[in-house]
């Protein structure tokens, strides 16, 4: 049996194991052992190749230059090819008074480390697509090149997308350069919604599930709006530490493509009309 089989892998004694959510592409397992438990994501290594190596390396990065909470990888590794990723289980707790201010402080400073360049050192994944990183010098050829067409050439060779929608995309693109006020690449979670963090036990923020990179911070910022959005005091206290250029509210449709491109690509649906709004609108 496979999972057996990454048990043993993982050279762990385990009395037992239960299935839990482990995202939409991921079989996941709570791991029983007299030590603890664990937490083991499972996945085909021939469809999405290297995705638990990409995953810790971004753990990592986000755990060495980051006060928040962050699963420590404990192993990666590939078995009859079925990837896994062994991570330490971070148990449910109840917020403390000053949750989102800690949490909103520390993603702050974790946006404070840089690199020279926007992009990563490898591609890697968000969800289950692959996400080009190739580094660049400017925030808004990076954002062009690796995140806005790559996603509107997938759309419309799927059939989602018309003539008209790539001429748009490209009219669009046209106008970054000018859009963004100018800042250092910094350190980012790259998928940083509601359904990738939690209350960890001490009762401070968790996150997980990155698709990390150097990019523009308001990339992070919208995409915690995105899905119903996070408490004001998350926003005050960013920006208490590290505050963010004026009017950064009304760039938000610019930063929450990216995710939207994500979403019309793996879900289709109402997702391809918001990117198509967004595209022509703006």
């Amino acid at each position: 049996m496979p999972l057996q089989s990454i048990i043993a892998d993982c050279g762990l004694t385990v009395s037992r194991y239960e299935a839990v959510h482990g995202g939409d592409i991921n079989r996941a397992y709570c791991l029983y052992t007299a030590t603890g438990k664990y937490f083991l994501k499972v996945n085909d290594h021939q469809r999405y190749p290297d995705m638990f190596v990409k995953e810790a390396a971004g753990l990592l990065a986000l755990s060495e230059n980051s006060s928040l909470t962050v699963p420590q990888v404990i192993k990666s590794g590939t078995v009859h090819n079925e990837q896994y990723l062994l991570m330490e289980w971070l148990g449910r707790g109840m917020p403390k008074a000053n949750f989102w201010e800690n949490f909103g402080a520390g993603l702050a400073m974790m946006h404070q480390h840089s690199k020279p360049y926007f992009g990563w050192n490898e591609e890697n994944f968000i969800g289950s697509l692959l996400q080009k990183n190739q580094q660049y010098d400017t925030w808004h050829s990076f954002y062009i090149e690796c995140r806005i067409m790559p996603l509107v050439k997938t759309l419309y060779s799927s059939g989602a997308f018309t003539n008209t929608d790539i001429s748009a995309a490209e009219s669009f693109c046209n106008t970054l350069e000018n859009v963004f006020p100018p800042e250092s690449p910094a350190l980012l979670h790259g998928d940083l919604w509601s359904g990738n963090y939690m209350v960890a036990e001490n009762g401070q923020a968790a996150i997980f599930d990155p698709a990390v990179y150097y990019g523009h911070r308001e990339m992070d910022i919208g995409m915690t709006c995105l899905f119903g959005g996070f408490q004001r005091q998350f926003y005050d206290a960013y920006n208490n530490v590290y505050p963010l250029e004026s009017s950064w509210h009304q760039r938000l449709p610019f930063t929450q493509l990216y995710p939207l491109l994500v979403h019309a690509i793996l879900f289709g649906g109402h997702y391809v009309k918001k990117v198509r709004d967004i595209i022509v609108r703006l």
